[in-house]
């Protein structure tokens, strides 16, 4: 069997149970030698800011429901910004799903005026980007605080630990360790369907589309992962935007087919609108993605 090339980082693998739910892990990958956010291209959290587990409430669903003129994307020509001048900035990019991550939340939390958006053209970098803001030179990262933050699941946690806004972590303890379950699970996921593009078999792609059908099936108070919405449903939408119209133009494959589950998932993500104003035009996914793996 030929080897194949690693494009995620190799994350522990594991049978997991809960509620009389079992689920089965995909395969064991080989060994990756980029980082995963190498495919698009954790200080821990600090618990200190008031949020609410309820709802948004009118005013702030107002917020987030509101359009958002979006910054112009700066590149090695543009100037930077008054850095670490108290404003709070989200280092972004409207293309990597990474950091879309972070975006949806602070779409999400009503944080616009808060967190300031900073998109990074991630083809042609400030130089300043990596000298003044984040040596690791990637995206997202998050100036708060005089600080600068990376790792778009750490950031999820961070944003709503620290700012005000609908709780996206559950208290209940059960789901708390769903949710890191789920969590620790994103890149083997992702893992999954590229290697499945990469290659002839699509067992794969379904072993881990699978997986996540039959966990929403573990509470019913909700469509989501966690029964209502939370920062799991963020960590996975932005692969799902990309591998749903890629995996149909690639394959002739349609992950909804037989995931009823996965199917509701889809349409209830696609109603809340801190999400759809991250959304991009499937065919520029597409068409970034085949260029990015060399996909025919």
């Amino acid at each position: 069997m030929a080897t194949r090339t690693n494009l995620l980082s190799n994350w522990p693998l594991h049978y997991a149970s809960n509620n009389n739910i079992k689920i089965k892990i995909a395969p064991k990958f080989p060994t990756n030698p980029y980082p995963s956010q190498a495919l698009f291209l954790r200080p821990p959290p600090r618990l200190s800011a008031k949020k609410t587990s309820a709802a948004p409430t009118s005013s702030m669903a107002a917020t987030v429901g509101a359009e958002e003129v979006l910054p112009p994307v700066l590149d090695s020509s543009s100037d930077p910004p008054s850095l670490f001048d108290g404003t709070t900035r989200l280092y972004t990019s409207y293309i990597c799903p990474y950091a879309q991550r972070v975006w949806i939340a602070r779409n999400y939390k009503g944080l616009q005026e808060n967190i300031k958006l900073v998109p990074i053209d991630l083809e042609n970098r400030p130089h300043w980007y990596k000298e003044k803001v984040y040596a690791p030179n990637k995206v997202p990262a998050l100036e708060h605080n005089n600080e600068v933050r990376g790792e778009s699941l750490d950031l999820l946690k961070y944003v709503d630990s620290n700012f005000e806004g609908p709780a996206l972590y559950p208290e209940e303890l059960i789901k708390r360790e769903f949710a890191e379950e789920l969590l620790s699970y994103t890149d083997t996921f992702n893992r999954a369907v590229l290697f499945s593009l990469k290659g002839e078999s699509e067992s794969e792609i379904s072993t881990a589309l699978d997986y996540l059908e039959t966990a929403l099936f573990k509470f019913s108070d909700g469509p989501f992962f966690l029964g209502q919405f939370s920062l799991v449903d963020i960590a996975y939408a932005p692969f799902i935007e990309r591998f749903h119209p890629l995996l149909l133009d690639v394959k002739k494959y349609d992950i909804t087919i037989g995931r009823p589950m996965l199917t509701s998932w889809i349409e209830e993500m696609n109603k809340i609108d801190a999400y759809k104003q991250t959304k991009r035009d499937p065919q520029e996914l597409i068409a970034v993605l085949k260029k990015r793996f060399s996909i025919k």
